[in-house]
């Protein structure tokens, strides 16, 4: 993953307060309307405040009680940024409380002329059963972008594959799962027994972990968190070489915009399991419903940012508190249009 940036990243090293995360060197005066990516401070101090709030839930055996933590924390935030924001696609519907739900406006600028127009991807809490069992890879994540950069579409489920940048082109929905094991054994210069394809274990894989099996990978199961294992999936540098299978749809739309920074490969298909499901699918992509939607479609716009802040310890650090009873939140940033990477810390 090219332009890749450590913790001591230019873009956001610098920033840590007490509170609120802000920039220490001068900035231009902000425009107008300005790029979703200069909100990137308030919307990481969104994530980091749901982590926190879910933080107190942690192996408390209560996902439901975490999940409306993280949820009134992250609006609570988003009440105060200066924008004109939606929910693309989160989880539930308007009824389905606690939840950021699909088509919720979000932020202090609604309907006021030259307030951007931001579309959110969201899960305030990621896993929550890993926080109610102290289990890796709890986070509070969101994707940004222009207003209809990004997949508006139900609650619903979405079959998906990701893999390294060195892989795009070569590995898709459209393939077999022996193609794509193939493909990848071909690229990467080693044999299929070589390769880890992580799956979530859920009932619906049976016949995909036989295939993977069967064709002599490996497979490593995950209870939850597949916006963690695809990140961990575009890593070259990682044991795990694809993600495949069906999860959430709003985490796949949160995955692309990430994959789309880090320049790695990602593709889904809406899965609907209901009736109810199937109508608001069509009324929301229409004739699209059964298409495969690329990394790009899911997330159309380079003016994009992808957050992570932990909950549970995993792909970043969990929560934390330091000798003042602070609570410290580690975040994963990717700034789509730089492709770039931080680590950051806020303390809260």
């Amino acid at each position: 993953m090219a332009n890749i940036q450590g913790p001591q990243s230019k873009e956001y090293g610098c920033y840590r307060s007490t509170s609120i995360l802000r920039r220490i060197d001068c900035c231009p005066p902000l425009q107008p309307v300005v790029p979703v990516r200069d909100l990137t401070e308030d919307f990481l101090r969104a994530t980091s405040s749901a982590a926190a709030a879910a933080y107190g839930w942690i192996g408390k055996g209560d996902g439901k009680a975490a999940d409306g933590a993280a949820v009134e924390a992250m609006r609570d935030v988003f009440d105060t940024i200066p924008f004109d924001g939606r929910v693309a696609i989160g989880e539930g519907e308007r009824d389905d409380a606690p939840m950021l739900w699909i088509g919720e406006p979000l932020g202090s600028s609604q309907g006021l002329e030259n307030a951007q127009m931001i579309d959110i991807a969201v899960d305030p809490l990621e896993c929550t059963n890993h926080v109610a069992n102290d289990m890796p890879n709890a986070m509070a994540v969101l994707a940004a972008a222009p207003r209809g950069a990004l997949l508006h579409a139900p609650d619903c489920y979405m079959d998906k594959i990701a893999g390294p940048s060195i892989l795009k082109g070569e590995i898709s929905l459209e393939g077999s799962t022996q193609y794509n094991l193939e493909a990848t054994s071909h690229v990467l210069d080693r044999p299929i027994s070589d390769l880890t394809v992580v799956v979530m274990d859920r009932p619906r894989h049976t016949d995909l972990i036989s295939r993977i099996e069967g064709i002599g990978a490996n497979v490593r199961l995950i209870g939850d968190g597949d916006i963690a294992a695809a990140l961990d999936a575009a890593d070259p540098d990682s044991n795990t070489d694809l993600l495949m299978g069906i999860g959430a749809a709003p985490e796949g739309v949160i995955t692309a915009t990430a994959l789309r920074g880090l320049d790695a490969p990602f593709e889904g298909r809406l899965v609907t399991t209901t009736e109810d499901h199937q109508e608001r699918a069509l009324k929301m992509v229409g004739e699209r419903i059964d298409d495969i939607w690329d990394r790009d479609e899911l997330c159309s716009s380079s003016d994009a940012v992808y957050i992570g802040s932990g909950v549970c310890a995993g792909r970043v650090p969990g929560v934390r508190k330091n000798p003042e009873g602070n609570m410290i939140v580690t975040s994963e940033i990717i700034d789509v249009k730089s492709s770039t990477r931080s680590i950051v810390e806020s303390i809260l």
